[in-house]
């Protein structure tokens, strides 16, 4: 732990008075392999960090990212969410992603589940297939679903890169997943 209250009253003061919800701004002054951390407007100096804010890679942005360089970098000014008061760290946890538009959602409400769908083969998992329907979004395509002749392994059928025609069957805005299928979508049958 950081220190207490007495070791660090400014500091404590300023995070416990933040409300969740609250916008904050501030400037990133580190980029590291964990998250990002941020010099806060308003807030006072971090004894040991770069930053009081602190936004992990998951809340940078709603899509998947490889870096957090790809979203941010030193000395770029942010708006963000505050999450909660990390009183291990003495930091204020932030969203970025928090401040736009989920794509997920706007791309959910213009589908319907037994529409067909165009896409790429993005990623084979043990359990079926990651296939890329619109920039940013992805969905499932259970491995039983992939062909109407059983298959051991998703690489029987599809490879990284194929393009595919599928069909929405499940749309979960709450979870943000899409369930689609590529055998409903062919015109073979059993």
């Amino acid at each position: 732990m950081m220190g207490g209250r007495s070791e660090n009253p400014e500091l404590w003061t300023f995070l416990e008075s933040l409300h969740c919800g609250e916008h904050l701004s501030g400037t990133v002054t580190a980029i590291e392999r964990f998250g990002v951390f941020v010099a806060l407007d308003d807030g006072p100096d971090h004894p040991v960090f770069p930053g009081v804010g602190f936004i992990t890679i998951p809340e940078l942005s709603w899509r998947r990212i490889e870096a957090a360089s790809d979203v941010v970098q030193v000395g770029q000014r942010v708006s963000c969410e505050f999450l909660q008061f990390d009183t291990w760290n003495l930091e204020a946890r932030l969203s970025l992603r928090a401040t736009q538009p989920d794509p997920f959602q706007a791309f959910a409400g213009s589908i319907a589940v037994g529409q067909k769908l165009h896409g790429q083969v993005t990623k084979l998992v043990p359990f079926g297939v990651f296939v890329r329907v619109a920039d940013g979004i992805e969905g499932l395509v259970h491995l039983r679903e992939l062909t109407w002749t059983p298959a051991q392994a998703p690489s029987d059928v599809v490879h990284v890169g194929d393009e595919v025609t599928v069909v929405v069957t499940e749309i979960d805005r709450e979870r943000r997943r899409l369930v689609l299928s590529r055998r409903q979508a062919s015109s073979e049958h059993q």
